[in-house]
């Protein structure tokens, strides 16, 4: 029903709604919901901007294994929001992600590796990231690998 109440799916759009309902599943555990009310605090979108709450939030979801929870939580720390910043602790959370599949995750962890931010530089293993979340579709990998194809990594 949250999700219903943030598109105005089959009943009025309404931010406050769902980001009560929202907070019901989080409190019972719903990395999902968790996500999605951190995403709330993080915009301040239907309550005030909490960018302590916000990586609070990711923080749970991320530690029950949720790809997009350890993404938003690795932004988090790549950007000191909420959290005390930490190139490292970016890259392990992106990594994390990136393993099951989340192409942004893929992403930003080429970056760090392309930058050596949080990790060891390594071009080749930043392109190998780049091209799996280009496959995904992913409009910035697909820029990134591009460049590295261009230039001969």
């Amino acid at each position: 029903l949250g999700l219903c109440c943030r598109d105005g799916t089959g009943v009025p759009q309404d931010d406050r709604e769902a980001a009560r309902l929202f907070r019901r599943a989080a409190n019972k555990g719903n990395a999902e919901a968790q996500c999605e009310l951190g995403h709330r605090y993080a915009s301040g979108r239907g309550m005030p901007q909490d960018d302590d709450e916000a990586a609070r939030l990711y923080r749970r979801a991320a530690e029950q294994g949720h790809a997009l929870g350890q993404y938003n939580y690795g932004q988090f720390h790549e950007q000191g929001r909420g959290v005390r910043q930490d190139d490292r602790e970016a890259a392990r959370l992106f990594r994390r992600a990136a393993n099951k599949g989340h192409a942004g995750a893929q992403c930003e962890l080429g970056l760090c590796f392309e930058l050596g931010s949080g990790v060891p530089q390594d071009q080749d293993e930043a392109a190998r990231l780049y091209c799996r979340a280009a496959d995904q579709g992913d409009a910035r990998a697909q820029l990134n690998y591009g460049l590295c194809c261009e230039h001969g990594r």
